[in-house]
């Protein structure tokens, strides 16, 4: 079993414009609101994929019973903590004639000790059951930014790998902890390095992969860059790897995470560091081409797998 820790899930909800008008007023052509944030986002994914998953996750109010509640319909097995603020929300506004797409995201709830305590107590109960653990997203209002770190050397205690996606001091301080992955994009892994770093193309793939170093020298066993567009780069200790997608139309929100989903799942079956790249990278960029965020179609899947290329990098 996959377990998946969402604390500081979302209501995702989505707008679909044909031509925003950001002086006037706009009516949208669809309105989705689904369970998000990093966590759903990744659980949802798995559970596409066929896998056994829970989520384990932290919710109240009326937006955290409508997570709970879309999770259910989704067939998605989730055990929350309940708090006593409000889950958060996300809004998407998608301009379908520009192309373009527009995100807001509202604070985490805040988290007390006691709630935050019984939600510890959740998770070293399924650990024991765990082939694999995904602690994805932002640490929420109330908690130290050694959350994750903490969470993450309990798993390893249990013997089980850990997934780490998120940024900031939890990316460094959880980093130190021995996650088998982590997995910043580019500005999350520049603000852990220290320094300016882009992408457009193998000229800037040195100071990528030196900052990925980094990383693993805090105590990562690997380190996966999320490049948006231009695909995934894992830094191993077996080795460097670049998965380059054909670029697809559509909303991004949600392809990371789908990214992590299939990073996670490799990583459970054992798959090699190739295979494993390139069925993460052909998820993301399947997210990427749905309407709705953190949705993929299988179709669009296999014909990402298809195209897409995984080349071994040079490491100096």
């Amino acid at each position: 079993m996959i377990a998946v820790i969402a604390l500081s899930p979302a209501l995702d909800v989505t707008h679909h414009v044909d031509g925003v008008d950001w002086a006037g007023v706009n009516r949208p052509a669809s309105v989705r609101a689904v369970p998000g944030g990093k966590g759903p986002n990744v659980a949802r994914t798995l559970r596409a994929l066929g896998a056994d998953v829970l989520l384990l996750g932290l919710a109240g109010g009326s937006t955290g019973a409508a997570v709970q509640g879309g999770l259910q319909e989704a067939g998605v097995p989730a055990v929350f903590t309940q708090i006593a603020a409000d889950t958060r929300r996300t809004f998407a506004v998608v301009d379908t004639r520009r192309g373009e797409v527009a995100s807001f995201y509202e604070p985490g709830a805040q988290v007390s000790a006691p709630e935050y305590a019984r939600f510890v107590a959740s998770y070293a109960e399924v650990l024991p059951r765990c082939t694999a653990v995904v602690l994805s997203g932002s640490v929420p209002p109330g908690l130290p930014a050694t959350a994750y770190a903490e969470l993450t050397l309990a798993a390893s205690s249990a013997g089980v790998p850990v997934v780490l996606d998120t940024s900031g001091e939890p990316l460094l301080h959880g980093a130190s902890a021995g996650p088998a992955i982590v997995k910043p994009n580019l500005a999350e892994l520049a603000t852990a390095a220290g320094r300016d770093l882009r992408w457009a193309g193998r000229r800037d793939q040195a100071a990528v992969l030196a900052a990925a170093a980094q990383l693993r020298e805090l105590g990562a066993h690997a380190v996966v860059v999320s490049l948006g567009a231009h695909g995934l780069i894992a830094v191993t200790r077996d080795g460097a790897w670049h998965a380059l997608p054909e670029p697809v139309p559509g909303n991004p929100t949600g392809a990371g995470d789908a990214a992590v989903a299939g990073l996670a799942h490799g990583l459970a079956q054992g798959s090699p560091w190739p295979e494993r790249l390139r069925h993460a990278a052909a998820l993301g960029s399947a997210t990427a081409a749905a309407p709705i965020a953190g949705e993929f179609a299988t179709h669009h899947y296999q014909l990402a797998l298809e195209k897409l290329r995984v080349r071994q990098m040079e490491q100096e």
